[in-house]
């Protein structure tokens, strides 16, 4: 009796210590998964992984389409730029074979079970596997460059305030990095360790105005240029350029504000005879006759469907436009 009863007590005792255990754990991760969730960029996230400093920058580097060196990894220059303007992670050859093979599949399932046109299936693999993915990127890319130009200003007035405390610049800098979300924390990061590495702090600056494509840094590039070269004061400089660009983006707003109307129009416009052919066709499939069989069709639609195309082309130019 004395040993089924230690049994039963070894027994409770293994269940209360697993039911510890377990909550443990659980708190344990939830804790990391708060810790992981409350940190302000991708760099202090994966600094936060306990992976060495220079490791970090060369994977932070790769996931963009860089090289460890911060030059770009491909023989298309113009594509991997947009690429890792983007902002978008991974790697650039899993990125476009993933839109090549979805238009391939695309363009075999029209003219095989759908029983389309081959030149369907052929416009269809050029929109999904080559169109589509470049007005993904650029799509990306503006959204981000226009976050960086939203975030710049307050960035370049906490260098100004550090440099004024008396901090050296990449100290200034690395407060940046640690205090601003993306995208420029990251890239001021990014910044932080080439410079820690060994780069100097024009070319460091050079490299992020080619990673984020953001005419301000070419502006910050140059002024930080010209006063190593010729000297000054810094902190002047960086706060003219702050209010340069604070002004700039309020142009920038006021004029988006007043073309609202035009870019509206454009897309009722544009919209407007793709709508109504759509529902001509789920209401009265029969409306348009036996005109899908003239050999005009097809010549009518491409010759139609480019002109509306250099309409578009021409609205959009008449409201986005430099200043």
């Amino acid at each position: 009796m004395l040993t089924g009863q230690t049994l039963l007590y070894f027994i409770y005792v293994l269940a209360a210590a697993s039911v510890i255990l377990t909550a443990e754990s659980l708190y344990v991760s939830y804790s990391a998964r708060r810790v992981r969730t409350g940190t302000i960029n991708h760099r202090l996230a994966r600094l936060a992984e306990e992976v060495p400093a220079e490791k970090t920058l060369q994977g932070l580097l790769r996931e963009r389409g860089l090289t460890e060196a911060g030059d770009y990894i491909s023989g298309m220059i113009a594509l991997n730029r947009l690429y890792t303007q983007s902002g978008i992670t991974g790697s650039p050859l899993a990125f476009a074979a993933m839109f090549l093979l979805a238009g391939l599949a695309i363009a075999l399932v029209l003219p095989l079970l759908l029983r389309f046109s081959p030149i369907v299936g052929l416009l269809a693999f050029w929109f999904v596997g080559i169109a589509l993915p470049l007005l993904v990127l650029r799509r990306a890319r503006n959204r981000r460059i226009q976050k960086f130009a939203a975030q710049l200003p307050d960035a370049l007035d906490m260098i100004v305030r550090s440099l004024r405390a008396g901090h050296p610049t990449t100290v200034a800098i690395n407060l940046v990095a640690r205090e601003m979300a993306d995208p420029l924390g990251t890239e001021f990061g990014i910044v932080s360790d080439e410079i820690t590495f060994g780069l100097s702090l024009e070319n460091a600056v050079r490299k992020l105005s080619q990673r984020v494509g953001f005419e301000g840094l070419h502006l910050l590039s140059v002024s930080l240029s010209i006063q190593a070269k010729t000297g000054g004061n810094l902190t002047e400089i960086l706060g003219n350029l702050s209010m340069v660009l604070r002004e700039r983006q309020k142009l920038r707003l006021k004029i988006r504000a007043l073309s609202a109307e035009g870019r509206v129009s454009a897309w009722i416009i544009s919209l407007f005879p793709v709508v109504m052919f759509c529902l001509l066709l789920v209401i009265a499939p029969s409306y348009y006759g036996g005109v899908w069989n003239s050999p005009l069709i097809l010549p009518a639609f491409l010759i139609f469907g480019a002109w509306a195309l250099l309409g578009d082309f021409i609205m959009y130019r008449m409201v986005n436009f430099d200043f």
